[in-house]
Order: structure tokens, then C-alpha cells, then sequence
């Protein structure tokens, strides 16, 4: 008969939380847990079957704690700037946590779709979000969701690791200008005509790939009669 565990998975992951909240992540052992449960470091696995479940373990509290720290966004207008604001002052103030939400390898490479599911329900409220505050469409939302997303992270990012440090009202500047940029191309209707990605032709020369050819733009742009002209 196995060994009763001593501790519970709630109990590890809560103790993993706090090392890698307090620690970093390379602090993350499992004799490091089982030092902070008054444990041994091989009864964790009898609850766990790896370091990396407990890492994952760690990782639901921080996501919890994370939307926690976001939940204010139903008192400001536009939410979603907040949303934003908020996800590179986590980066400053929680840079280890941060690192374990965002700054983590998967296994093989994946889509940027593919990516947003580690967080749960946020990549859904947001564009939802962006369709109540600026009026736009489902395709257009998720257009400018995942600019601004990328944009958001990238500065938060660069928060975490300590290659910058931003103040609150930098950090609202830098995100209102993106902001305010692709709210204004979405609403000019004239999104199809942006290029992007230099190809070269058959003839040498080089042109511009038009951005509803990128794969990451909705389907409704790149079914557009307009696209591919130019």
C-alpha cells in the first residue's frame, strides 16, 4: 500500500506559489517545498507526479491572484485600457509571477490563438470589452485584441526582466497611443489597404502583402473583393 500523502495538492501548490512568488522560479525544488511543508521532498510526488505539475499547480493560484488584481476594470472606461495598463504594472510589482503566467516555453511551437488559452476566460472578457467601449464588431475586436495584447505583454515583459522600469502615467501614454492608432485605422474602414510583409515577385521587384493576407487578421477582412489589389 502507497503512503498516505501528508500534505494536499492545495497545500503544495499554495507552498510553490509563495517560493516562486517570494524566490523566482529557479528557487522552485522539490526539497525547497518540502522544506516549506515540514516534509520530505519525495512525498510530493506522491500527490504530484512532477516538478512541472507543481509548477502548473502554482501557476492556477497565480492566475487566480492575477484576475484578481485585474478585477477593478469594470469602474474605468475604456476596461480594456485598464486591462492593459494593469497587465505591465503586474510585470513591475509581481515580476516572478509574471514570469510564470506569460514567460513560460510550451512544449512545441503553437499559434497565437493557441497561446491565449492558458488564461482562461480574459482573452474572451476583453474582446468583449473592446466590442462595448468602442462600438466595434467581433472580427474587428479580436483584431485589436491581440494587437494591443501583444503590446501590453511586450512591455510588461520587458517590466519583469528589469530592462525598464515604467510609471504609471508612462505606461498609460505608451498603451493610449497604440490604443488611439487602431481604433482610428479599424474605424476608417480602411484596414485592407495596410500593408505589410515585403515579397518578391516573379519579376524581381518587390511589394507589400496586403494585411488581409496575414493569417492572423479575421476571416471577414480577407474575404474582402478589395483585398489583393493594389
Amino acid at each position: 500500500m502507497p503512503p498516505k500523502p501528508k500534505n494536499t495538492r492545495e497545500e503544495i501548490a499554495a507552498a510553490a506559489f509563495e517560493i516562486i512568488k517570494q524566490e523566482g522560479l529557479s528557487a522552485l525544488t522539490a526539497r525547497r517545498v518540502g522544506k516549506s511543508l515540514d516534509s520530505s521532498a519525495s512525498s510530493i510526488f506522491t500527490v504530484l507526479p512532477s516538478m512541472e505539475a507543481v509548477k502548473m499547480a502554482a501557476r492556477e493560484l497565480a492566475l487566480a491572484e492575477f484576475k484578481e488584481y485585474i478585477s477593478d476594470y469594470r469602474e474605468y472606461t475604456p476596461a480594456f485600457k485598464h486591462i492593459g495598463i494593469m497587465i505591465v504594472s503586474y510585470g513591475i510589482h509581481e515580476p516572478e509571477l509574471f514570469k510564470l503566467l506569460f514567460m513560460q516555453e510550451h512544449p512545441s511551437e503553437i499559434g497565437f490563438a493557441e497561446s491565449l488559452k492558458d488564461l482562461g476566460d480574459i482573452p474572451e472578457v476583453c474582446r468583449k470589452l473592446i466590442q462595448r467601449d468602442y462600438g466595434m464588431t467581433p472580427e474587428e475586436a479580436a483584431l485589436m485584441f491581440e494587437q494591443l495584447w501583444i503590446q501590453a505583454y511586450g512591455l510588461g515583459s520587458m517590466c519583469a526582466m528589469r530592462v525598464i522600469r515604467l510609471s504609471d502615467e508612462e505606461i498609460s501614454k505608451r498603451l493610449s497611443v497604440i490604443f488611439a492608432g487602431l481604433v482610428m485605422l479599424i474605424k476608417s474602414g480602411k484596414v485592407n489597404e495596410i500593408y505589410t510583409d515585403v515579397e518578391k515577385k516573379a519579376d524581381g521587384t518587390f511589394h507589400g502583402k496586403k494585411l488581409c493576407d496575414i493569417s492572423f487578421v479575421p476571416e471577414q477582412h480577407s474575404s474582402n473583393p478589395e483585398c489583393g489589389k493594389g
